[in-house]
């Protein structure tokens, strides 16, 4: 159990610092948004308590559900706070994609307008084919509330190489093999959909033949970096 209760210690601690993140990129206003990763080695996730401002969010604070969502006892004490309204959306991806490791959503500007039109964002940009090895792909719409908004975003992704979806009239979640991807993938979704859009106002975007997309993802997920 001491194990246990130093990995949950640790990834509240991620967690809570990731929030920071949000803030800082400005993908999202009040209390809306969060982030939320998977406890390795369990069937636990910690997530963002609801509607309380990122300002005063500490890794005590962060919830601790399983995989159905339910706040989960145990010796690490959960907070008398209620998990996050996106908590099942997140839980079901966790569930139903094992390699995920992260799970964010936010309701940043430019992605959420076009996901407000149900338009996916189209790979015009060498920084969309590194990252996200095409287009950024619309979700159906569905109601917060239950686990609709989840099986929209594993339907939609499970045989995308996209860690984002643009859920329909709601607005981006991404996913990570840990909570760190899925937030740099929600910064960089907010990133392309400025780009493009503004791009959009000068003229039609000239698009990346697949080929080239194929060649620059594979070249960025297995070389770029250290």
């Amino acid at each position: 159990m001491s194990n246990l209760l130093e990995t949950i210690a640790q990834v509240r601690r991620e967690v809570c610092d990731l929030h920071a993140e949000l803030t800082r990129y400005e993908l999202v206003v009040w209390t809306a948004g969060n982030v939320s990763a998977r406890v390795p080695g369990h069937d636990l996730m910690v997530i963002k308590p609801s509607g309380v401002s990122y300002a005063d969010l500490t890794p005590e604070s962060m919830v601790v559900t399983d995989l159905d969502g339910t706040p989960a006892e145990g010796e690490w004490g959960n907070p008398p706070f209620s998990p996050s309204s996106d908590t099942a959306a997140h839980a079901y991806v966790y569930r139903h994609m094992p390699e995920v490791g992260g799970v964010v959503h936010t309701h940043s500007t430019y992605a959420t307008a076009w996901a407000a039109r149900g338009e996916a964002i189209p790979c015009v940009l060498t920084m969309m084919s590194d990252e996200f090895g095409g287009s950024i792909p619309v979700g159906p719409f569905a109601l917060i509330g239950d686990d609709s908004i989840g099986q929209g975003i594993v339907e939609t992704l499970r045989n995308s190489t996209s860690p984002a979806v643009l859920m329909q009239n709601h607005g981006p979640f991404t996913i990570g093999k840990d909570a760190r991807s899925a937030v740099k993938a929600a910064v960089m979704c907010e990133e392309v959909a400025r780009t493009v859009h503004i791009s959009r106002q000068l003229g039609e975007p000239l698009p990346i033949d697949q080929g080239s997309i194929d060649s620059l993802y594979a070249r960025y997920q297995n070389v770029y970096g250290q």
